[in-house]
Order: structure tokens, then C-alpha cells, then sequence
């Protein structure tokens, strides 16, 4: 389809250079490229990527379904990039060396992340039609929105026990919302989302890593202020039940090399007897809490496989060597997490609920111990326990503030052997069925996806 026979047209993806916000961007364009094979696809990110891909591809050059270009975010190659630092150097110097990109080809559309709000600005001073993927929940997005459109009254964020009450979500607490509307969060990310609030005016499109079924009453509450389109769940195919082994072609570029070996372990173990453990590409675990973990484990029995970063606090642990020796266990630093989520031996998955693993667990039908930690995760929790129904909440100890072996073991036995485990599982395996139906032909996603390519093909 196209607006002339053969024509390719030219689309320009924008992602910082983190994992969780580059791959939805690179499932997005498989799919929308084998819908419409005249649609050609660059991905721009900041420098430093450039030799992250290049050390973790296997053979020296990253694998790829579109085009790389990378633009300087302004920082020296040895700065530590911090969030709050890269955050303003790139709102600072991101709109004029995105141009530059911009500048040397001629792109029809632009499709950006909401973490690079100076964006859409720059597609609109180029007269270029700009859609953002937005990477978390549409539960996130409106928060966010009615927060900063004011089209909603919020309590005082100072006082986290204060309720929020919102059209289409859970009756929520202020410790439940995003924490970059929080005071604690930091003013660079409170400003951030700000800019993205404002950055709609420039949006013709916000598609969102979601599917209908799963968020149908949020996505409804957004029609009347600013729709919101899912396109998804953005997964591999092989996780949406593919025939064939499309990973590669799915398109992940990781920053780490993945640590295959684990799979071999996972063929040995036993049907639903391992419990898989990661909080994410971007959360660093203490050795305090590795070992409390590690010693639920221990004193549970039950065998793990989990994804410590860095893997040296882990070493750091005993008891957790001690099980990694005895074979029960095995620690990665990095792992092909969808391919671990659809394994039969996995149980359950201690997870950190960020949006993209949250996506990859409904879709594996995988049940959850949710234990969130920032960002967008404490709604991620609210809604895969009270909401999806597909888990439990793992807190930390209200006086002490830390987690507790106790509480580990509770979610671990509530989530797989508990009075409600089988309702927990069941619900799950629905959920993984509506994620199927809802990319597969004639599916909610995929009309929402052909209906797109209409937009952006016929001039």
C-alpha cells in the first residue's frame, strides 16, 4: 500500500538509548513494515548506543530490522550520564542535532518516545507528521495527562496516603502514581513530564504498547481528551504463538549479551518449578536485598533463575552461592527474558513491573510477584494484582523500610501454591489468549496498526 507503486516512505523512530525504550520502538516498525513492505525505518539515538550494540552483538554488528543513525546529546564520551544530566543536556542540544539528521534525508513521518519531548517540535518546524509510542500502560498515560491538563483534581503529592480518584482506574493512593509526578522524584523529571504533556499540541498519533482488551476502560476514558491507540502487546512473535523462530527478525538490540546457557538449565527443570527473578535493564539490587531474597529461596526450596545487575552483588551474597553450587539455582546478569518467560518450567516472575515485562508476562500468561520500585511501576503493580488479577504485591517492611524474608516467602507460596494461585494462573492464561487475539488477523491491534499504515501510506 502506498501513495504510488513502489514508493518507499521514510519513517524516523527517536529513542534515548535505553533498552526498554528502543525495543517497543523496533517491534513497532517490524510490524509495521511486514504490513507495508514500502515502509523503510531509521532509528536515531543518542551516541553512546553506538558501542553498547557493537559489544553486545555476537558477531560485531548489531542485528537489526531498520536503519542506525545516532545524534550527540552534548555530554563527553566518559560522562556517567546520570538521568537528571542527560535530561537537560538533551532538552538543551537534542532539538538542533536531531535536525541535523532531519536535515541530510527527507522523512515522511516521525515516531518518537515520550521521554524526548523536544521532539515533535522539531517534526513540526520541519513540517513532518509525528506520532509518539507510548512505552508504559495507558493507565500511566492518564495519569499524566489529567495531572498536567488539569483535568482532574489531585490531593497534595507531598502525603502518600492521600486517595486519588480517577475515571477508569483503581481507587489509587499518591504512593501508587508515577513517581515523576512526585516532589520526591526530582524536578528534571517532573519537567520532562511536563514537556510531554505539552508536547501533544505538535502529536497527531499517540500509540501505545497496549491492546484494548486488556485496558479497554482507560482506553475509553481518553477518547474525549487525547486518544490514545494500541498497537500492541509489542512482543516477538514467536511469544504471540509465530510457527516459525522470528526473534531476530522481531527485532531486539540489546546493550548486554544475553547469557543463552540458562535455557539448557530450563530444559532440565521441571514443569511450573522455577521461579524467574529480574528487575529490569535500568535497577540496580543491593546485596541486602539479594540476600533476602536468596534466603527465601533457600528456605522454600524452590529453584530460580534470576537476573542480578550487576552480577557482582551477587557473588557478594553466600547463601545464594551456596544454592547456585548445589544446583538449585542460576544467576545471569542478562538473559533472553521472553524467551525465559514462555518456558514451561517458569512459575511465576518476580518482577519490578516495569511496562515492557509487564507486557511480556501477560503475554507469556506468566502470574506475577510485583515488587515496583519507581516510574511507572507502582501503577504497573496496582494493575497487574487489582486490575489483571494475575498476582500479588511483595512490599517492604512499613518500620523498617526493608523487605523481609517473610514477606518474600508469602508472595512466592501466595502466588504459586496458594488458595489463589489456580484463579491467578487461570486469569493469566486468559490474558495471554486476548494478547494473541489481539494481533492476530482482524484482532483490535492489528486493525488499529493497518488503520496507521492507512494514515501514513495514502497521501
Amino acid at each position: 500500500m502506498g501513495s504510488s507503486e513502489g514508493q518507499e516512505i521514510h519513517v524516523l523512530m527517536v529513542s534515548i538509548a535505553f533498552q526498554g525504550h528502543i525495543n517497543p520502538m523496533l517491534k513497532l516498525a517490524k510490524h509495521l513494515s511486514s504490513s507495508s513492505p514500502n515502509l523503510h525505518f531509521t532509528l536515531a539515538t543518542n551516541e553512546p548506543a553506538r558501542d553498547l550494540f557493537s559489544a553486545a552483538a555476537t558477531d560485531g554488528k548489531p542485528r537489526s530490522p531498520v536503519d542506525l543513525t545516532f545524534f550527540s546529546d552534548g555530554l563527553p564520551k566518559d560522562d556517567p550520564r546520570a538521568n537528571g544530566t542527560l535530561l537537560e543536556s538533551l532538552r538543551k542540544v537534542g532539538a538542533k542535532n536531531l535536525s541535523k539528521i532531519i536535515e541530510e534525508k527527507r522523512y515522511s513521518y516521525i515516531i518518537s518516545v515520550p521521554f524526548t519531548p523536544w521532539v515533535p517540535a522539531v517534526a513540526s518546524a520541519h513540517n513532518i507528521p509525528c506520532a509518539i509510542l507510548w512505552i508504559q500502560a495507558c493507565g500511566a498515560y492518564s495519569v499524566y495527562y489529567r495531572y498536567y491538563m488539569k483535568t482532574n483534581s489531585f490531593p497534595d503529592l507531598e502525603d502518600l496516603n492521600q486517595t486519588v480518584e480517577l475515571p477508569a482506574l483503581p481507587l489509587l493512593e499518591v504512593r501508587d502514581l508515577p513517581s515523576f509526578l512526585l516532589p520526591s522524584g526530582g524536578s528534571h523529571f517532573n519537567t520532562l513530564m511536563a514537556d510531554f504533556a505539552d508536547c501533544l499540541r505538535y502529536v497527531k498519533w499517540v500509540l501505545v504498547n497496549s491492546f484494548y482488551e486488556l485496558e479497554s476502560e482507560i482506553i475509553e476514558s481518553m477518547a474525549d481528551l487525547k486518544p490514545i491507540i494500541p498497537v500492541g502487546p509489542l512482543v516477538s512473535p514467536f511469544l504471540l504463538g509465530a510457527d516459525h523462530d522470528d526473534t531476530l527478525d522481531g527485532g531486539n538490540l540489546d546493550m548486554w549479551k544475553s547469557e543463552g546457557d540458562c535455557m539448557e538449565w530450563l530444559d532440565k527443570q521441571a514443569r511450573s518449578s522455577v521461579v524467574y527473578i529480574s528487575f529490569g535493564s535500568m535497577l540496580e539490587s543491593s546485596e541486602n536485598q539479594v540476600k533476602t531474597i536468596a534466603t527465601a529461596l533457600k528456605n522454600k526450596g524452590v529453584s530460580f533463575l534470576w537476573v542480578i545487575r550487576p552480577k557482582e552483588k551477587a557473588e557478594n551474597v553466600d547463601v545464594l552461592q551456596e544454592m547456585v553450587k548445589e544446583g538449585q539455582g542460576v544467576v545471569i546478569e542478562w538473559g533472553p527474558q521472553e524467551r525465559i518467560l514462555s518456558h514451561v518450567a517458569i512459575s511465576c516472575f518476580v518482577t519490578h513491573c516495569g511496562w515492557n515485562s509487564t507486557m511480556e508476562t501477560v503475554v507469556a500468561g506468566v502470574p506475577v510477584v510485583a515488587y515496583p520500585s519507581w516510574t511507572d511501576q507502582p501503577i504497573d503493580a496496582r494493575l497487574l494484582v487489582d486490575v489483571f488479577g494475575v498476582g500479588v504485591r511483595m512490599r517492604n517492611d512499613a518500620v523498617e523500610g526493608e523487605l523481609k524474608v517473610e514477606e518474600v516467602e508469602r508472595c512466592i507460596e501466595a502466588v504459586t501454591e496458594g488458595p489463589s494461585a489456580v484463579d491467578m494462573r487461570k486469569r493469566a492464561t486468559e490474558l495471554k489468549q486476548a494478547a494473541r487475539s489481539a494481533m492476530a488477523p482482524g484482532g483490535s491491534s492489528t486493525k488499529n496498526i493497518e488503520s496507521f499504515i492507512s494514515d501514513i501510506t495514502i497521501a
